[in-house]
Parts: C-alpha cells; structure tokens; sequence
C-alpha cells in the first residue's frame, strides 16, 4: 500500500512532447530546472543569427592585389572551423581563388583566429588584438571604427611587416529571433547577449568575450539570478554551456556543443526555448499534484490498514487505482 511508484509517473510524458517538438532533453532534472529560469544568455553568431555569414568589404595594404590578399587570407581560414573563417574561404572560391596555399605551420586559436606560416612569411588572421590593435585602428584613417558601427564583423589580417588588410562580413538575424526574445521576455525571463563580435558591432550588454570570459558573464549571473541558461553552438560557448544552470545547443551546432549541452534543439528554433520554459512549468505543477495526491491516498489507505478497516486485497486495488488516476494526469503533458 505504501509503495511510492505513483509518484515518478509524469516526467516521462513532458519528456516525449517537448522530443515530438524537436527539444531534446538528457534528463528530467533538466526540464525540471527549466521551470525555474530567470535568465539566458544568448549566443550571437549562429544563434541569434544564421551563422552563414557573408563577405561585404575587402580591404587591403597597397603592395597587394585583392587576388593575391584573399589568396593568402583564404589559406590560413582553410584549416579553421569557424563560421567567419569558412564564409571568407567560400567568398575566395567564388572569386576563382581555388588553389590555396598550404601553410608550411598551421594553429587555430580559439576565441582570437589563426596563424600560419606561408612561403617563410607569418600569417595571422582574426581579431584586432590579435594582429595588433593600434594598426587595425589606424588602417586606412581609422575605417575599421566605421565599418563595425554598421554591424558589419571585422577580420584583420598582417605579415611580418604589420597589417595587411581586413575583411567585413556581415550575418543574417534568423527570422525567430525576435519573436522568441518576446516570448521569453514576457514570460519574465531576461536576456543577455554574449559574443565573442567587437562592442560596436554586437551593440550588447556582454561583448567581446572570449571563451573563459563567457564562463566569467555565466557566474555573474547565476549570482543575480540563480538559475540561468547559455545559448550556443559553437565550440567557443562549450565551457559557458557546462557552467550554466541549463546548457542549451542549437541542433546544428558543433559535436563538442551538442555533447556539453543539457538541452538540444533539433530544429534550430529559438522559440522552443519558451515553450519548453512553459512546458516544464506545466509540468511541475502537474507533478506536485501528483506528489500530494499520491501521499494522501498513501497514508489513507495504510491508516485503513492499521485500523482493519482495509484487508490486503481492497488496499492493493486502491493503491494501483491511484497509479492509473497519477499515470492519467501525467499523461495530459502529452497535449
């Protein structure tokens, strides 16, 4: 009569309605947690955004041809799995620069670029500081300063002898955004934004950040807000998805992402987010419903028991009747 099987019977549904919907969760206290979410950190490129982005300006040193700029650039993005390094190595195809370099060294360096080594000639590309941040400013009358207030992302790129040149590439904002934000925002969750873009060009609250500064943003504000959820799919937001309350990925995100997160989102859907946010509160209230019935019938029918006002047979048809009323509500999660 006692036995407390009643009383696991609802997650299992929540589970299989937010899989039918495309949200993937590794385990009920994931969804459970979900219920208690005050804030998210967003992920830009990617997630926010496409995370197709597209060249726009090519800019370069007066001792290079556009052709043999993009060749050398395009030769050190190759080995790169970053969106930014693929769109440019794409772009450099499209302008017939098809046989690249192949650096006689190569690194990616997570959250800053790459460098290589081509012809006995270093190569890097990636951000600003990373190539020098006095010469990006500098290039070309401070254009990169105007280039970024325009929402346009900025590679540089230098060789021995200092910068080369830069390329702006500008993403697209998914279509969901938006509407999912909204949704978010008036279900009283707030939002940040974390990328790793320059401050002009991400116009957000957390900008700039590289991979253990997203970790940094994550823990402030799980301090504020206690139970606090990251955005991401890249390879960079791996360690934030790890720190946060609730790691969520976008199900075309990197293996490493995909492995990390709590939560998966087959497809790429913002707006999901919200609706497993009012899915896993459905659920908890649906499940202390089921905890508090459980428990009454428990103590009634073992109180019958001590009492002799129930013999075994009778006491067993009450409890698995409670099981079936338990099993029945939990299954309205499945709506």
């Amino acid at each position: 009569m006692a036995s407390p099987c009643a009383l696991a019977a609802s997650v299992i549904s929540a589970i299989s309605n937010g899989a039918r919907h495309g949200i993937l969760f590794k385990g009920g206290v994931h969804l459970e947690n979900l219920g208690h979410l005050k804030a998210i950190a967003l992920d830009k490129t990617g997630t926010l955004t496409k995370g197709k982005p597209e060249v726009v300006d090519v800019l370069y040193r007066e001792d290079y041809t556009m052709e043999t700029f993009l060749l050398h650039v395009a030769s050190v993005e190759k080995y790169s799995n970053h969106p930014l390094a693929q769109s440019i190595v794409d772009y450099a195809s499209k302008h017939s620069i098809l046989d690249l370099i192949k650096p006689e060294t190569s690194e990616d360096i997570s959250g800053f670029g790459a460098k290589a080594r081509i012809a006995g000639v270093d190569w890097k590309v990636g951000k600003a500081d990373f190539v020098g941040a006095e010469e990006a400013r500098a290039f070309q009358n401070g254009i990169a300063e105007t280039l970024a207030s325009e929402g346009k992302t900025m590679v540089f790129a230098s060789d021995q002898q200092g910068l080369v040149g830069l390329i702006t590439l500008k993403d697209v904002i998914r279509q969901e955004t938006i509407d999912a934000i909204d949704k978010l925002k008036s279900i009283g969750v707030q939002i940040y934004m974390l990328t790793g873009d320059s401050q002009a060009t991400a116009k957000a609250i957390a900008a700039e950040c590289l991979p253990e500064t997203k970790v940094d943003e994550i823990k402030k504000l799980q301090d504020q807000y206690v139970t606090v959820a990251m955005v991401g799919d890249g390879i960079n937001d791996a360690p934030a998805l790890a720190t946060a309350s609730i790691g969520i990925a976008m199900g075309e995100g990197s293996d490493v992402a995909l492995e990390t997160a709590d939560v998966v989102l087959m497809k790429n859907n913002l707006s999901l987010i919200a609706d497993a946010v009012l899915l896993s509160k459905k659920m908890n209230k649906i499940v202390k419903q089921n905890v508090f019935f459980s428990i009454s019938v428990i103590i009634l029918l073992v109180c019958s028991n001590f009492l002799q006002l129930l013999n075994l047979p009778y006491g067993v048809i009450g409890h698995e009747r409670s099981t079936i009323l338990v099993i029945l509500n939990g299954l309205r999660l499945l709506k």
